[in-house]
């Protein structure tokens, strides 16, 4: 093959190669989910604000599943679907309300169905923070108050927690690796979750106050 013929061939093997970049549509772009899922693991530190105590002492599950759907290219509204347990555990003895009684115990647990919902905003690295709200379904309720007179097991039909839970929701998610992402999120309830209670062991308006602390996997 003489030198004539390879530079010919040169030639038009870098002008189909120039074409070829010029034309975006030989080319396979992968663009962004419209819609991602994923799986939820970790623990909730909440207290029950109208009872005798204060303090996140109350530790519980907050695991389930998560959906975003895409909105725009750093927004994505997320819906989840939890199991969470909520409430409240006492940390040492006071007095009761009435002066009356030394309360050297009162725990409540709290076990909802929960639905967040929230919109989202994404930084290039993918770690985003969002708000909104969130639903949830009461599932069943204890609360175990001690006295230096008595011992009390209330179930769900004395001084009942309402079936229902509104609350207001802030979270934050660092990614840290592919779809792992580690999260911190506040919520509070907008209505109370009671309005019955002992007036001896605390207000008769009461909200949660939760914190939790989650790792969140998404499946891009």
């Amino acid at each position: 093959m003489n030198s004539s013929k390879i530079v010919a061939i040169l030639t038009a093997m870098l002008w189909l190669s120039t074409a070829r970049a010029q034309n975006p549509k030989n080319y396979y772009i992968e663009e962004p989910k419209t819609f991602v899922g994923g799986l939820i693991g970790g623990v909730n530190f909440s207290q029950v604000d109208g009872d005798s105590y204060k303090g996140y002492n109350n530790i519980g599950f907050n695991t389930g599943v998560v959906v975003y759907a895409r909105l725009m290219p750093q927004v994505a509204a997320s819906i989840e679907i939890l199991y969470a347990q909520k409430g409240a555990k006492s940390n040492g003895s006071q007095l009761s309300n009435g002066g009356n009684a030394v309360i050297t115990k009162q725990n409540i647990l709290l076990n909802y169905a929960e639905i967040p919902v929230q919109l989202n905003y994404f930084d290039k690295k993918k770690s985003h923070f969002g708000g909104g709200f969130s639903y949830s379904q009461l599932i069943n309720s204890k609360e175990v108050i001690n006295t230096n007179n008595s011992s009390v097991t209330y179930d769900q039909n004395l001084y009942p927690f309402k079936k229902m839970d509104i609350n207001l929701v802030l979270s934050g998610q660092l990614h840290l690796y592919k779809g792992l992402f580690a999260g911190l999120r506040f919520q509070y309830s907008m209505l109370s979750i009671r309005n019955d209670v002992d007036a001896n062991f605390g207000r008769a308006q009461q909200f949660n106050n939760v914190f939790a602390l989650r790792l969140m996997y998404l499946f891009y």
